[in-house]
């Protein structure tokens, strides 16, 4: 869509539905879709590029880094599909690199710091090899099938069910808290502050440094669209039908 006007430019039709956010790098649009493909395509035309067959539903935001996409494929029997998956294909090509085989399903959004990949999968973090593919270390936490992470200053925060910390570079926990109902959303860290959303309707402010709970934001449903925050507002949706923008210092 153009964004001045709103008019259409292009579509593109994949096999099925589209529940990957695309990420668009270089002029090309990187998105996943529930046929098991991931698919690229030319960001200002609509052409595809390549696409790449996977063995799972292909849910998660793709990762572009160094000419490499990462990206997870939800897998199991309920799908018809072989066990959840973590790809690294080449960026041009759609040439596979490498993929790891998780213990369970996972349909979260990896996230790439230095050398390694963390990707979330039903209650366990794993962190691979961003250019081999193997395994550095694994880390239970909690055993919400949803497990969201994200990667800020040598630190792993992950949301599943609740919300920890763990050293990105052993998995060792630094900290775990409770200080939310649940973890429903992406997480965003902005000034040593973790935003996510729950379940029941609060968007909760957590301190980055040791878990304790700073305020949270209630709204009317739950929110499970991810918290932006800019200039200290944060921004969130929620299933009530309603965008909020709220004081991040909470005045």
């Amino acid at each position: 869509m153009d964004a001045a006007t709103g008019n259409l430019r292009w579509q593109y039709e994949t096999g099925g539905d589209v529940d990957s956010s695309p990420s668009v790098v270089d002029g090309v649009v990187y998105v996943g879709s529930s046929d098991g493909y991931l698919y690229a395509v030319d960001a200002a035309t609509g052409d595809l590029r390549w696409r790449y067959r996977t063995g799972g539903l292909v849910r998660s935001t793709p990762a572009v880094v160094d000419g490499v996409v990462y990206f997870s494929s939800l897998g199991g029997a309920l799908f018809g599909f072989e066990s959840g998956y973590v790809y690294a294909v080449d960026a041009a090509t759609g040439g596979l690199r490498w993929r790891y085989q998780v213990e369970y399903d996972v349909d979260s959004s990896p996230a790439v710091a230095g050398s390694i990949v963390y990707v979330g999968s039903y209650g366990y973090v794993y962190a691979v090899d961003a250019a081999t593919g193997n395994l550095r270390w694994r880390s239970k936490a909690g055993g919400s099938s949803d497990t969201v992470v994200e990667v800020v200053d040598g630190v792993v925060y992950i949301g599943s069910g609740y919300l920890y910390a763990v050293d990105a570079s052993t998995g060792d926990l630094r900290w775990q808290s409770r200080a939310g109902d649940s973890v429903s959303s992406s997480l965003k860290v902005v000034d040593g502050v973790v935003y996510f959303g729950s379940w029941y309707g609060y968007v909760y402010a957590v301190d980055a440094a040791s878990g304790d709970p700073i305020r949270r934001y209630e709204a009317g449903s739950a929110v499970y669209s991810s918290p932006a925050v800019v200039d200290g507002v944060v921004y969130f949706g929620s299933n009530d039908g309603y965008l909020y923008a709220v004081d991040a210092r909470g005045r």
